[in-house]
């Protein structure tokens, strides 16, 4: 073949590879409009079978909003209805948050997710292990090592969730502090020995928030609103949520007799004196807020051109560390540091890659976000007695739309 038929034959399939790639990325780049619209219907269905007060939906990928919706009503009982910007409890959904509080650490050299917790918390020294239990009495021992950071991040730290009675009420009525509430914890025996069984552990998020506290020099809530929040522009983000916002909040309803009635729950309350931050469970947001946090997270960390936390915290944190442990709260899942991971896509995963990460809340809140599929989904209800919020209609629903819209 001559030169110059090489190379006419060479800038031909250069030509025709180019547009391969174009192609793909116009498909890729395509929305079925009338998809995302019909989740809001979809919703609303919702709505009219008493399941949900209401709720707020938002599909994004890592540079735009594609959809954002609310339907239904914020407050039943005086005909307040839900809005793009109302307030929720997020609950555990609060949980990465706290994760990504430790892992900004990390980047800042100031602690190690392999070190143990009583290098920084000393009363978690001398913690024992439950050997044997029975009515007449329960036997001790010492673990075979002490728990680590990571081992709260993956909840396989074998700390007990629960308090004892009297102290139960308190933590639920947020009266403790959380440096209060840790010591109890570090008190408990463990129920396991560290890193061999998966046992979600409120106590273990909430003893990183006071990891937080004593590695950063500042309160929880002062770091993270001056780590992420801020510089996210997360402005309706709050453990405590300023009087201004308080219409705001949607009410948290449970079903009776097939209908809805407002949540009769201690800890959905801010009783007068509150001082317990509960960062396994304890923040409001909205869905705009959130949408930029998984945005910062799709973009390896970084948001407008600064990076919050780094490309390998990020990676660390969604890469799954649970290994074959039973973990989650559907199947095929794994957990990696704070979020839950899909580990094989089935059920309610089905739509979502291997790799999809996220977290629910105890009021039926979800987020998950799908890095292949540059996608992320936001739903957020306030309703308590679910039987699986994980598992939920109102998830299912929401994820085939969306990502049936990119398909």
């Amino acid at each position: 073949m001559s030169r110059s038929a090489f190379r006419l034959a060479y800038m031909t399939a250069l030509l025709c590879v180019g547009a391969l790639i174009g192609s793909v990325a116009a498909a890729a780049d395509r929305v079925d409009a009338a998809k995302l619209a019909e989740i809001k219907a979809r919703m609303q269905k919702h709505v009219e079978a008493h399941e949900i007060s209401g709720a707020v939906t938002l599909v994004g990928r890592r540079d735009q909003i594609l959809h954002l919706e609310a339907v239904g009503q914020r407050d039943i009982e005086h005909q307040q209805p839900m809005q793009k910007d109302s307030l929720f409890r997020i609950a555990s959904m609060t949980k990465p948050i706290t994760a990504l509080g430790i892992m900004a650490l990390v980047d800042d050299g100031k602690l190690s997710v392999d070190d143990p917790v009583e290098k920084y918390l000393p009363e978690f020294k001398g913690q024992m292990l439950v050997a044997s239990r029975s009515p007449e009495q329960v036997v001790l021992k010492k673990p075979a090592r002490p728990i680590t950071l990571k081992d709260l991040l993956t909840h396989t730290s074998g700390l007990p969730s629960g308090f004892p009675q009297g102290l139960a009420d308190l933590y639920v009525r947020r009266q403790l502090t959380l440096a209060e509430g840790v010591l109890v914890s570090s008190q408990q025996p463990l129920d396991f020995e560290p890193g061999s069984k998966w046992s979600y552990c409120n106590a273990g998020i909430d003893t990183l928030g006071r990891v937080i506290e004593v590695v950063s020099g500042q309160s929880y809530e002062s770091f993270l609103t001056k780590r992420f929040f801020e510089p996210l522009g997360m402005s309706d983000t709050h453990v405590f949520p300023p009087e201004p916002k308080k219409s705001r909040i949607v009410v948290v309803y449970q079903q009776k007799d097939g209908h809805l009635t407002p949540a009769q729950n201690h800890i959905l309350s801010m009783p007068e004196g509150a001082k317990h931050p509960i960062p396994a469970g304890g923040l409001y947001s909205t869905a705009t807020d959130l949408a930029k946090l998984y945005q910062m997270m799709l973009q390896r960390g970084q948001w407008q051109g600064r990076q919050l936390v780094s490309e390998r915290s990020v990676s660390a944190m969604t890469t799954i560390h649970t290994g074959d442990l039973t973990a989650g709260f559907v199947p095929g899942s794994g957990f990696g540091y704070g979020w839950a991971i899909v580990k094989e896509p089935k059920d309610v995963t089905a739509m979502l890659s291997p790799g999809s990460y996220g977290h629910g809340g105890a009021f039926g809140t979800q987020g998950w976000i799908d890095p292949d599929q540059n996608l992320f989904v936001i739903l957020l209800i306030q309703r308590q007695g679910l039987r699986n919020g994980d598992a939920s209609d109102m998830r299912r629903d929401l994820q085939t739309l969306a990502f049936g819209a990119v398909q």
